[in-house]
């Protein structure tokens, strides 16, 4: 007789409502799932079998069973700890972010610094913002607000005298202060030019990070994700990591992504493998004492290979087009992606037209090599074209020089791919790590991403569908807090190529990369599990794989696509354990 399952769950109805189903991912229909041990153990009547009298059982009835989604690319820590800050994601207009930045202030008039996280750019002209309107609500002390993307942060006048950037500072390697036409900073800091406020900011601390951590690892579970790609840590933050699962918090299984930075990663490359080992240490030494929660690991190395487009900063192979004035005044500011449009060089990798490239191939191939070879997974942000290449080179270049091995090397976000490139994702094996969400005719598709690629650029973005159909492995991720974290609306936008309101929902962007609801399910479960190299243990509702689940609050199987967006997860379980119970 088989042992009992601890949790069973039945998509056959209990006779009083409709079926529920079950997406398993494999291409196979099953009607019950059995789990015990932290593991799927059977299906279908064999799992009806197990049912004891100790067994808890999920009745789906009209729900959707699925394995837990998995993010490619997101930051549950500082998505979680900037939360706690002035938060002004989704904020509706400039106004709206002037008034959010107000209250805060007024509420916390002891804080050294007004921070603040998650400005829409699209919001400004050009994504400029000036510090003479930030100092319209708070002059007495420093103010700074980073956009959505992370690429840019707005200051006030204050915050400039502070972090003494004036017309005679010089731009930093990969950065860009933002000038007006006599050279004086406006209030934009691009790139590597944020890093100019670092010495200044108070420090956030460990409670605070750890406090963050659990936000986000909240929202993560509410939305049925159960492992996430945390796509750039730092060192010091890693105690705030360790802190919450020494405690049996970590509701989620985390990888951590080291950043790698130009100028050091020769002395990195030692220091990251001691917070691997470090961290594996800590991992046995909580399974030894029973402490509860998911799994903690640092075995990925992050690289910024260049910026954004819709701050002109992403690496081009051609240049961005014209873009026009973007002070709104006429003033006639220059910047990567201000004034005429043009990108800002860094170290002469391209001209000055053509974006941002951190790395030049020789020095990147070497950093990547290095790395790779001390055991590392690659994860390559690159965005623009120019970066794409430069990041399958050294990919290429990696596979060269260290000979083969089972590498999950990962571009992240694969915004603009030139179609030249399109098949050496599949030749080299590399995984293609999407943001779904963003393939659709947004606000800032239409007002700064279009602008500056022109039309046939425009054609090239997000090619989700011919990756797939080149044979390519595909993830998705969101990049939260970059945007939103709920897997189902990336998938939405995936299926339909639409958004989930306003003119984004009106028109299909570039329809023919559009994916099926498994395509694009898989990629959120499986895609990432690949991505991982952890396919053989998740991403699939199989026998002998980890009970990594979540419930869907609707029949997906039903459902129109564009109601995707609103679907909410009822459930959510990590190898077996309830993390989140919607009400």
């Amino acid at each position: 007789m088989p042992e009992p399952a601890e949790l069973l769950f039945v998509a056959e109805g209990s006779g009083l409502g409709p079926r529920g189903s079950i997406w398993t991912g494999t291409g196979d229909r099953t009607t019950a799932v059995a789990v015990a041990g932290g593991r799927i153990v059977a299906l279908d009547r064999e799992a009806l079998d197990r049912r004891g009298p100790a067994t808890e059982v999920v009745d789906l009835a009209g729900r959707t069973l699925l394995p837990g989604f998995r993010d490619g690319h997101l930051h549950p820590l500082a998505g979680g700890v900037e939360s706690l800050d002035c938060d002004l994601v989704d904020a509706a207009d400039v106004g709206e972010v002037l008034e959010r930045l107000r209250t805060y202030a007024a509420a916390h008039p002891d804080v050294p610094w007004v921070l603040g996280y998650g400005y829409p750019p699209e919001l400004l002209p050009g994504g400029v913002g000036r510090a003479a309107l930030l100092d319209g609500v708070v002059a007495d002390r420093p103010v700074a607000l980073w956009s959505s993307d992370h690429h840019m942060v707005w200051c006030n006048s204050r915050a400039l005298e502070v972090a003494g950037i004036s017309a005679g500072t010089v731009d930093p390697p990969r950065g860009t202060i933002v000038r007006d036409a006599q050279g004086h900073p406006v209030g934009t800091l691009l790139e590597e030019a944020e890093l100019l406020l670092d010495d200044h900011l108070p420090p956030r601390g460990t409670a605070k990070e750890a406090r963050g951590l659990e936000v986000g690892l909240a929202r993560m579970a509410a939305a049925g994700l159960v492992w996430g790609q945390d796509a750039w840590t730092q060192l010091p933050t890693l105690p705030a990591y360790r802190r919450v699962a020494d405690a049996g918090r970590l509701t989620a299984d985390l990888d951590l992504a080291c950043k790698v930075e130009v100028d050091g990663w020769r002395e990195q490359v030692a220091a990251f493998a001691d917070a691997r080992r470090d961290a594996e240490v800590a991992a046995r030494r909580r399974a030894d004492d029973g402490v509860p929660g998911g799994r903690l690991s640092v075995t990925t190395v992050k690289f910024f290979v260049d910026g954004v487009i819709e701050g002109g900063t992403a690496a081009m192979l051609e240049p961005y087009a014209p873009f026009g004035d973007v002070t709104g005044d006429g003033a006639g500011d220059t910047a990567a992606g201000a004034g005429d449009g043009c990108g800002h060089a860094a170290d002469g990798v391209h001209g000055d037209e053509r974006g941002i490239a951190n790395w030049t191939l020789e020095e990147l191939g070497a950093a990547a090599a290095a790395m790779d070879a001390a055991g590392f997974q690659l994860h390559l942000h690159a965005i623009g074209d120019a970066a794409i290449r430069l990041a399958l080179d050294a990919i290429e270049q990696v596979a060269a020089r260290n000979g083969p091995r089972d590498r999950r090397a990962t571009i992240a976000h694969t915004h603009l791919v030139h179609p030249d490139d399109l098949p050496r994702f599949r030749r080299l094996g590399v995984v293609a790590n999407l943001e779904p969400l963003w393939a659709q005719r947004n606000a800032i598709m239409v007002e700064l991403t279009e602008p500056r690629l022109g039309p046939e650029r425009t054609r090239w973005q997000y090619p989700i569908g011919s990756l797939l159909r080149s044979g390519a492995a595909v993830s998705f991720g969101s990049d939260w807090p970059v945007s939103s974290h709920v897997p189902l609306q990336g998938v939405a936008v995936a299926v339909t190529r639409r958004g989930a309101s306003g003119p984004a929902a009106q028109e299909a962007f570039l329809p023919e990369e559009a994916v099926t609801l498994d395509q694009a399910l898989a990629a959120y479960t499986a895609g990432t599990a690949h991505q991982a190299g952890e396919e053989a243990d998740a991403g699939r509702i199989a026998v002998g794989q980890r009970a990594d689940l979540a419930l869907v609050a609707a029949d997906l199987a039903s459902l129109p696509p564009g109601d995707l967006h609103d679907a909410p997860v009822a459930g959510t379980w990590v190898a077996g354990r309830q993390v989140h119970r919607a009400g």
